[in-house]
């Protein structure tokens, strides 16, 4: 790894493109401290500060500190996620865009690509509406001004980012060294990484306890065991067997060569993880935008709200409503990444392309016998990355119940490791094209 980089820095042309993305970086963490005009701050963070166990506490650690100071980068990267997620799964439902993301190419990928830029605005105003209402509720003190002009700035201002943040992350993948989009959310989470070790550094020496080192000493041991998991499940893959008949074209022998189908363990990633945490959120979303008067009250919303933030939050959330919520969050991500699997890869089709080129899986007839094989492996495997990613999830979020409460929660650590992983797989992708060895040595 080390010597990848260093490789990296050596070759001009990959040089050039990590200092570009260097740049875009600081620009974003930056625009993370651009407040919108008519806020008062002061108020503000005093309101967000006393919200930690809250919803507006999770949004200002997912948006690296961003939230508490309201500024044009407060949404983050969410609304764009939140299109791509949406567009996706339209794409199996509606057969026009089914057919545009198959078979469409280059301009198939920029018509998609335009529609999600589209959604993402759209969702971007609503988002932005909702903040706005929702601190208008709370007694409209964190706005200098209250009023209709200020709602427009405010709202114009969050659109703005989420724009700037669209074109930034797409910056990075044309002229950086790619995954823009996953860069951005890795810097805006590993942004709280200061946080979270003078946490675990005043938990062990303030006040110094054997106890308390101890527990600080077996959390630093825990988080880097739970890394090694990640990584481990991340690369390890499953590799199925195929062989090619060899065929005679005119003087000349074509085929009989031997491949594999490589099934990784967590084919899914952490999509799953986001679309459970999304699905769990969004009613507290929703009661905290239009009846935030029933917070802290004993009616079915508040109940509501408690269970709904329970995924990532201890404060003022009971025992029994962690558990149930543990225990739903655990099935929908389990639910979810068999849904994710089996809607980005299709075991028949992979068997008829098999089929069509002359292939076969040794002991394994072609054709339907083979999808059926395929699909029994894949079943395995997404049911033990289902339970990993539930695992991985959950733990961190049930460790905040005890006197542990770290900033990185078990989403942070899956989404970090990944994008890490793929960004050193991006840049060694570069170095094997300039004739450098890397990761192959």
């Amino acid at each position: 790894m080390l010597k990848t980089i260093i490789n990296a820095f050596k070759t001009p042309e990959v040089r050039k493109k990590i200092f570009y993305t260097l740049i875009l970086i600081v620009i974003f963490r930056f625009g993370c401290y651009v407040v919108v005009p008519g806020v008062n701050s002061t108020l503000l963070k005093q309101e967000v500060e006393s919200a930690t166990g809250t919803l507006t506490g999770l949004i200002n650690t997912i948006s690296g500190g961003a939230f508490s100071r309201l500024s044009i980068f407060a949404m983050s990267i969410s609304p764009y996620i939140t299109a791509s997620i949406i567009i996706q799964l339209l794409g199996m439902i509606i057969p026009s865009l089914e057919k545009l993301v198959k078979e469409g190419g280059e301009q198939g990928r920029k018509k998609i690509n335009f529609y999600t830029k589209i959604l993402t605005i759209v969702l971007a105003a609503v988002e932005a509406t909702g903040i706005y209402i929702s601190y208008s509720k709370s007694g409209g003190s964190v706005f200098i001004n209250p009023g209709f002009k200020t709602a427009a700035i405010f709202v114009l201002a969050l659109m703005a980012g989420t724009a700037i943040l669209m074109w930034l992350g797409e910056q990075i993948t044309s002229k950086g060294i790619g995954n823009g989009i996953s860069i951005l959310i890795f810097v805006g989470i590993i942004s709280g990484l200061p946080n979270g070790a003078l946490k675990l550094f005043n938990l062990a020496f303030s006040p110094f306890t054997t106890t308390n080192f101890i527990i600080a000493l077996g959390v630093l041991l825990g988080a880097i065991i739970l890394v090694a998991g990640v990584v481990f499940v991340q690369q390890a893959e499953r590799r199925v067997p195929v062989q090619y008949a060899k065929k005679v074209v005119g003087r000349k022998m074509y085929g009989g060569q031997n491949t594999h189908i490589p099934l990784k363990l967590a084919m899914a990633g952490v999509m799953p993880v986001i679309f459970a945490s999304s699905f769990m959120t969004f009613p507290a979303m929703l009661i905290q935008i239009f009846s935030p008067s029933s917070i802290g009250g004993t009616g079915f919303l508040s109940g509501l709200y408690q269970f709904s933030i329970a995924t990532s939050t201890s404060q003022g959330v009971g025992y029994g409503y962690a558990i149930a919520n543990a225990i739903v969050y655990l099935l929908l991500i389990v639910g979810f990444t068999f849904f994710y699997t089996y809607a980005t890869f299709n075991p028949a089709e992979v068997a008829n392309n098999i089929k069509k080129n002359g292939g076969f899986v040794p002991g394994i007839r072609a054709g339907k016998p083979t999808s059926d094989y395929i699909a029994s492996i894949l079943g395995k495997l997404t049911w033990f990355g289902g339970f990993f990613l539930s695992l991985i999830a959950i733990i961190p979020m049930l460790m905040r119940f005890g006197p542990i409460d770290l900033a990185f929660g078990g989403t942070s650590i899956l989404i970090v490791v990944g994008v890490a992983l793929e960004t050193m797989q991006q840049l060694e992708s570069q170095l094997v094209m300039r004739h450098y060895k890397g990761f192959l040595e």
